[in-house]
């Protein structure tokens, strides 16, 4: 019962939070605030381990490849498949999680704490809308970084594989070409733009209904990391099986 207790909790907190307006100007630096610190700081990350497991993949495929009769385009062609598909929208939105998640968390829960959030609801502030609104807006924009991901990621697995000898780039552009579907592209925008709602609204809902003092902090955000991957997980699973098959 306790969990379906904290669903309905986090629907009404939702609902909340399209209501009663924080002030434009206000909202706006808000905005910008939370763009930086969500989307654009973790473009360092997201470039870093995209490269590198881009590169990982392609090796790992042209090792596989061990038939001569099998042409070296699948090389690009696995590569492509498998970030596009699952490693930029999914891989990254649980590293996303942690980083971006427990930060929601923290900074919302240090304001429950420190009795901010009650202070802004003495003054007559609709504190849903002023702290989870800008969050759940800059993160509109995280397809834009998955995108980044994916470009990185591709060429990651480019630079592995012809420094490693396994194909050549005439090969691997090829097989970046083979059967390119379009929907696999609308595909992982879909999830990325799911996943992008869940990574603002579940990590605020720990952080605002914290209960505690500092200690409590750490912990929400744990819970908070932990929850946020298995709704990115389980949405994973269902927008496959609805799009996919």
């Amino acid at each position: 019962m306790k969990f379906f207790f904290h669903i309905g909790r986090y629907f009404l907190m939702i609902k909340k939070t399209f209501g009663k307006f924080t002030k434009w100007n206000v909202l706006k630096g808000l905005i910008f605030r939370e763009i930086d610190d969500l989307i654009i700081s973790s473009t360092g990350i997201v470039s870093f381990l995209s490269f590198f497991v881009g590169g990982v993949v392609a090796i790992q495929t042209a090792i596989n490849i061990e038939n001569p009769l099998l042409p070296k385009n699948l090389i690009a062609f696995t590569t492509r498949q498998s970030i596009i598909l699952e490693f930029a929208p999914t891989f990254i939105s649980v590293i996303m999680a942690g980083k971006v998640g427990s930060y929601i968390t923290s900074s919302i829960g240090t304001m429950r704490v420190t009795e901010q959030i009650d202070a802004l609801e003495v003054m007559g502030v609709n504190t849903y809308n002023y702290l989870i609104l800008p969050k759940i807006i800059a993160l509109t924009l995280y397809p834009f970084l998955i995108t980044i991901s994916m470009f990185i990621g591709i060429f990651g697995g480019y630079v592995a594989c012809i420094s490693g000898g396994f194909s050549s780039p005439a090969e691997f552009i090829e097989g970046l070409q083979l059967d390119f579907r379009p929907f696999h592209v609308t595909y992982a925008f879909i999830k990325t733009f799911i996943f992008a709602m869940l990574l603002a609204t579940i990590p605020s809902y720990h952080g605002f209904y914290m209960q505690g003092g500092a200690l409590e902090v750490g912990k929400s955000s744990t819970t908070s990391f932990i929850w946020t991957s298995v709704a990115i997980i389980t949405a994973n699973s269902f927008i496959t099986n609805i799009l996919l098959t």
